[in-house]
């Protein structure tokens, strides 16, 4: 029989089976001062199953590395060994026949046919702990910041399950986020996940800024899944300015492997997940989820994979899910997500966009039109919805809401007949009233970068704008 050793490789945080606490046989063959019963032991050993730990690699195919052995499942850990160089990471993605396909977390160079492979017997994990607050970490949770080592408290699986249904608790309280056009027409509470919709250009990347900073959290978790370099750097450099103690920033740039980048998305929930077992309020802001998917595209394909909808295939739409559902509220604390989604050529319908849409609970779009007029944040307050601003606010806060988002709408259903001359005060008293009141109410859906706003301030403007409707009427 062979028997797995036990992984103490260099390169990822803590090393496979690091630590790792004696398996159930082992503990039931242990008596109550320690020694152990040999006669359960032995029992145990017989009835173990022979795994061999060992194997080498046939041949490599794009991203996959094939090889042949060890006996593993999917999604565990393993290493593959490189001549003159350190062995790398990688993870099994899949089965082709009796040859067991890796996809490699780092440098996948200097693998060759032959080379040793080598299986822990586990799944990724994450180091986790409140050292990890300030700090920035790659998408394996390693350290970025060259602050040195972050002392591990517990170790998390990177993929885990969403809690039970019954075992969240109901989203009653409202989290402020410090941006007027959302506190107010689009209130979010905390546990809720919520997407923001937007094409390239239109000020998602600033409006991620002002909620990290302003949101009424305890811990910001920051998942930067395939950025740039140059735009990792400034994100923290300048939009975490007054809240970077609180904040983890987690980044995999377009540079690193698609497993990487996959990793990061779960890396980034896995530490969120840790601070909500504690009983923090958690913000997640990942930017951004269709990234991820393309991630998750890339392996699928490599693997063999075929593709189902525009270059997509089924195991996309079966992951995004599995994440997303991983945020929300807890036994104690909770964790508020924020996902961006980048749709291609402003089509808001697009497959990744229309999953992701229909797994959360509610959505913000950014119109590259109202970014050209000069409005910013971009948020189509008519485009956008919270599923559970109903139960958060009071009447008169949703009365006001409704008012001013049936305004918007008469606006911009007569807005080319305005525009041209054509509209005649009176035929539509709700067009009337947006005539008269649209400096206040674009003046209210404004909002400088680094201006600051109360859940109370946002509120009472809104309270200001579409407030005296009956004043209104009087004077149509």
């Amino acid at each position: 029989m062979t028997v797995p050793a036990v992984a103490t490789r260099p390169g990822l945080p803590g090393g496979p089976g690091a630590g790792a606490a004696p398996g159930p046989d082992l503990q039931e063959a242990q008596g109550s001062g320690g020694l152990l019963d040999w006669g359960r032991l032995t029992e145990a050993v017989q009835a173990a199953e022979p795994r061999p730990c060992q194997g080498w690699v046939e041949q490599v195919v794009g991203l996959a590395v094939e090889a042949r052995g060890p006996v593993s499942s999917l999604g565990e850990l393993c290493w593959i060994d490189r001549p003159g160089r350190p062995p790398v990471p990688a993870e099994v993605v899949g089965f082709r026949g009796a040859r067991t396909l890796l996809m490699p977390l780092g440098d996948a160079r200097a693998i060759r046919p032959g080379s040793r492979v080598e299986a822990t017997g586990q799944g990724f994990r994450v180091a986790v702990g409140e050292g990890l607050l300030g700090r920035v970490l790659d998408g394996l949770g390693r350290p970025l910041d060259g602050q040195g080592p972050v002392a591990a408290e517990a170790w998390y699986p990177a993929e885990a399950d969403p809690p039970p249904p019954l075992a969240r608790r109901p989203i009653r309280e409202p989290l402020p986020v410090g941006v007027r056009a959302i506190d107010a027409l689009l209130t979010c509470g905390r546990g809720q996940r919520v997407g923001i919709f937007a094409g390239s250009g239109v000020g998602k990347s600033t409006l991620l800024a002002m909620m990290t900073r302003h949101t009424a959290a305890d811990v910001v978790v920051v998942a930067l899944i395939g950025e740039r370099n140059r735009e990792v750097r400034d994100f923290v450099d300048h939009h975490l300015a007054g809240s970077r103690r609180r904040t983890v920033v987690v980044a995999a740039t377009a540079d690193r492997p698609a497993l990487v980048r996959i990793k990061a998305a779960q890396v980034a929930t896995a530490i969120a997940e840790f601070f909500r077992d504690r009983g923090r309020h958690v913000l997640l802001v990942m930017d951004s989820v269709t990234r991820y998917a393309m991630a998750l595209r890339e392996v699928g394909l490599a693997v063999g994979e075929p593709p189902a909808t525009r270059g997509y295939p089924p195991s996309v739409f079966a992951a995004l899910p599995r994440l997303l559902e991983r945020a929300g509220t807890g036994d104690r604390g909770s964790i508020t997500g924020f996902y961006t989604v980048l749709v291609d050529g402003d089509d808001f319908n697009e497959p990744v966009a229309d999953a992701v849409r229909g797994t959360l609970d509610g959505h913000i779009v950014l119109s590259r039109q109202l970014a050209e007029e000069g409005q910013f944040p971009a948020v189509d307050v008519l485009a956008s919805v919270s599923r559970l601003m109903p139960e958060l606010v009071d009447a008169a806060h949703w009365a006001a809401a409704q008012r001013l988002r049936r305004w918007l709408g008469a606006y911009r259903e007569a807005r080319d007949l305005v525009e041209i001359g054509a509209y005649q005060r009176g035929t539509n008293p709700d067009v009337d009233r947006a005539l008269e009141r649209m400096p206040a109410i674009r003046a209210f859906l404004s909002q400088g970068r680094d201006e600051a706003a109360s859940f109370s301030e946002a509120v009472a403007r809104l309270q200001e704008v579409a407030g005296g409707e009956a004043a209104g009427e009087q004077r149509a």
